[in-house]
């Protein structure tokens, strides 16, 4: 029922992003430079079409190889085929007609705009990717804006994602999430779920199905809360709150489930195009160049193993373990105090 809930909406119902009655699936974040510079490269009908609720344009994408999920019409495909260049490919992957075929009329028009054509669509579903002709492995880079909410299985589509991805590829995305579980009533709301909030995931069942898919540290990169202003939404929904947040997940076999202290650090040598003066992995590791920068174990595997290794020097090794990295969330849950009026009740020996 959901699937044909989207395709009516994306297809039928909406004209233009105008059409919306949320700000769910809209990009309201400050855009950088560089990024308005792409998107001015882009056709107004592509434009016109566009829904999504983050930016989903990572850096170091010279020559990759990237996937979209949820290309709709071909926006951020069109905005990525520029910083992966003639070197790199972008594959688009979407299953509403009239959607692809905004994005497919468009495609000799962005290449003789580029001068080159590096840009495939595919109609499927996000979760049926063993379906289509992918190899598994091949992509250095999957994205997604704002559409896994729209999933009605988003264990398949994480699993999708970690199988074609390249060890060390990133899965990098934008979606809606909720503060809660939310009630079937709202879940099978044809407007909410058009909107992005109906399929929201609530934030810890996503954390937790990502960790299940094998992704076993997620980073949460940019949030900012939902505004829900409709009236008749708004009574809908009741008490829940909304978010829109972008995330990245690392396929890298290595990584813990906390992020534990092996003594190691990073240098950031700023030499990555856009993010000279500070380089962002996360809300959480914001480094600058020339700085020894402590990292968890974690942090360290994200760096080495995946394609931003050119942009740093890694300093320690794997030999001595520290505990939990400090500031992570999960101190030591025992009593350290070892004796006076403090101390813990012994503990029965059963």
């Amino acid at each position: 029922m959901n699937e044909q809930i989207v395709r009516e909406y994306y297809g039928k119902v909406l004209s233009t992003s105008e059409d919306l009655k949320t700000d769910a699936c809209c990009t309201v974040e400050d855009i950088p430079a560089f990024h308005k510079n792409l998107l001015s490269n882009i056709s107004d009908e592509v434009m016109a079409k566009y829904y999504g609720c983050g930016l989903i344009a990572p850096l170091s994408l010279k020559g990759a190889r990237v996937l979209d999920l949820g290309s709709g019409s071909g926006r951020d495909v069109y905005a990525l085929a520029q910083l992966v260049g003639p070197e790199g490919h972008v594959v688009g992957v979407d299953m509403t007609d009239e959607q692809l075929e905004v994005a497919i009329n468009n495609q000799d028009w962005h290449a003789e705009k580029f001068g080159y054509s590096n840009t495939t669509f595919l109609k499927g579903y996000i979760e049926k990717l063993d379906e289509l002709d992918l190899e598994p492995g091949s992509f250095d880079v999957v994205v997604s804006n704002c559409v896994i909410n729209l999933s009605t299985d988003k264990p398949a589509v994480l699993e999708g994602v970690r199988r074609l991805l390249k060890p060390g590829g990133e899965f990098f995305f934008s979606d809606v999430y909720a503060d809660r579980r939310l009630t079937d009533e709202i879940k099978n709301d044809p407007v909410l779920y058009g909107e992005c909030l109906g399929g929201a995931l609530y934030w810890n069942d996503f954390v937790n199905l990502s960790k299940q898919a094998g992704f076993a540290d997620p980073r949460l990169v940019t949030d900012r809360p939902l505004a829900i202003e409709h009236p008749k939404l708004i009574e809908k929904l009741g008490q829940a709150k909304f978010f829109s947040a972008t995330y990245r997940l690392f396929n890298i076999e290595e990584l813990e489930p906390a992020c534990e202290d092996y003594g190691q650090a990073v240098i950031y040598n700023g030499k990555l195009e856009h993010s000279e003066s500070l380089f962002e992995l996360d809300a959480h590791h914001l480094i600058e160049p020339g700085k020894i920068f402590p990292v968890c174990g974690n942090t360290y595997r994200m760096l080495k193993d995946s394609r931003f290794a050119q942009y740093f020097d890694f300093l320690g090794t794997w030999d001595t373990h520290y505990g939990i990295f400090q500031g992570c969330g999960t101190d030591m849950p025992f009593a350290t105090s070892s004796g006076g009026a403090d101390a813990a009740e012994p503990a029965s020996c059963c």
